[in-house]
């Protein structure tokens, strides 16, 4: 029987763990994969684009297990009553190919993507951070507030989306952390003054200039995380050109970054290397450094490995027949037919 998580047991185990130390257990068990990061059979993902959006399958595995994550990105969603972002995925044995667990990840993509934030910031920001500057405040806005609240001690976060009901949705969400002072700024430039950390998460599908040359301050560490497919940035390419610039996977940053806009001979530094202590992170206080973050398929085998370690411990999920159970491994017909009633042959007329 194959383990499922549902959206309902994903938020019963949240609150029974808390968000918190949700987002930090989860960011641990990315940290420890990414150190493991050459036992990994890796690609970039592969995606179907239209007009609208994006749909995607992210595949990635070990000697152990074999982890996809379905996912789309359609910005227009939300005048339909849909998310921007939905998204299922599952762990296999490598050994059988068996399915051993299901879950949602429209919920576990946001704690994925914001303990990824929050490891990368912890190895490029500088240890005394303690405003992080925050433009767009959508669906991964409270995620990432948290993460960085929680992990990195950010006392202020300072937000401005076009939206305004979006920045009274995220202060309503993040009343009960009384010691993360939520500043509400009248434009892009008020929300990064004065930041030590900057995170944009926006979501259209544009080539946009969210954070341009004037807005960056020497030292800042900059998470941009909302351009994550071709045609889709947010920072001025002189941003980029400036910085230290740090990715996950460079075959897939490449194509869907905000690298996008740069020569590919420009040189980009691996994430995975500076937490294993092989290469430099940031080179003094007052270098500027990127983290152009655009999701990659090991980050959700993290996430579901942590999901299902926690959905154990905590006696949540339940146990599904996605595989059929054959007493002869050989004859799948007559498990169909025993489900039926109907007999197991019939004779020719």
């Amino acid at each position: 029987m194959t383990q499922f998580v549902d959206v309902p047991a994903l938020g019963r185990l949240v609150n029974r763990i808390g968000v918190g130390e949700f987002i930090a257990g989860m960011a641990r068990t990315v940290k420890a994969d990414f150190l493991r990061w050459e036992e990994f059979d890796k690609c970039a993902r592969v995606a179907s684009h239209s007009d609208i959006g994006v749909i995607e399958l992210m595949p990635v595995s070990d000697a152990e297990r074999y982890a996809f994550k379905y996912v789309n990105g359609h910005p227009a969603n939300t005048a339909k009553g849909l998310p921007t972002v939905m998204a299922f995925g599952a762990l296999a044995d490598v050994e059988t190919g068996y399915p051993s667990f299901v879950s949602e990840l429209t919920l576990t993509t946001a704690f994925r993507t914001a303990a990824v934030s929050a490891v990368a910031a912890q190895a490029l920001a500088r240890p005394d951070s303690k405003v992080l500057g925050m433009i767009g405040c959508g669906a991964q806005s409270e995620f990432q507030a948290i993460a960085f609240h929680t992990i990195l001690g950010i006392e202020t976060v300072q937000v401005f989306d076009i939206d305004g009901d979006a920045v009274e949705k995220l202060r309503h969400n993040l009343r009960d952390y009384p010691r993360l002072n939520v500043v509400p700024a009248g434009s892009s430039a008020a929300a990064v003054k004065g930041a030590d950390i900057v995170t944009t998460c926006t979501a259209d599908k544009a080539w946009a200039t969210i954070l341009t040359p004037d807005m960056v301050s020497p030292g800042m560490h900059i998470n941009a995380i909302g351009g994550d497919c071709p045609g889709k940035t947010e920072l001025h390419a002189d941003v980029l050109r400036a910085a230290r610039i740090f990715v996950e996977y460079e075959p897939q940053t490449r194509i869907e970054g905000d690298i996008q806009q740069l020569p590919d001979n420009h040189p980009v530094n691996d994430l995975w290397r500076v937490l294993a202590k092989t290469e430099a992170g940031r080179e003094s206080a007052e270098q500027i450094t990127v983290f152009d973050s655009v999701g990659f398929a090991m980050e959700d085998y993290s996430a579901l490995r942590y999901v299902q370690q926690m959905a154990e411990e905590y006696g949540e999920g339940v146990k599904i027949a996605l595989v059929p159970e054959l007493p002869d491994p050989k004859n799948l017909f007559e498990r169909l037919m025993s489900d039926s009633g109907q007999a197991h042959s019939r004779k020719a007329a």
